[in-house]
């Protein structure tokens, strides 16, 4: 099965999909913990993430399937959302939490 195959089933497969450096426990930069420290303080306690440090194929990988440069990536119900700066923009606005309940 190809990287893209892969990330493919990830993002359709769980409600919650956070691509990071490290884990939501242990995150490995600024970013990523933003992001982790986001989902936590929405409740949001199992989603599926992926450490991209551990897997540099996904790492690319998703970079392409997303067609956006960065880690983090979150995922919603198979949805790309953003990085860290817009998962912030849209938790401060109240829309970050809509799309969780939906």
């Amino acid at each position: 099965m190809d990287v893209q195959e892969i990330i493919r089933q990830q993002v359709t497969g769980y409600p919650v999909v956070l691509y990071m450096k490290g884990s939501p426990k242990f995150p490995q930069c600024g970013f990523s913990a933003n992001a982790a420290r986001i989902l936590n303080a929405l409740g949001v306690t199992e989603y599926f993430s992926v450490d991209v440090l551990q897997k540099p194929e996904i790492r690319q990988g998703i970079k392409d399937y997303a067609n956006w440069p960065t880690i983090p990536q979150l995922y919603i119900h198979g949805e790309f959302i953003g990085g860290s700066d817009i998962m912030t923009e849209m938790y401060q606005s109240g829309e970050l939490q809509k799309l969780l309940k939906a």
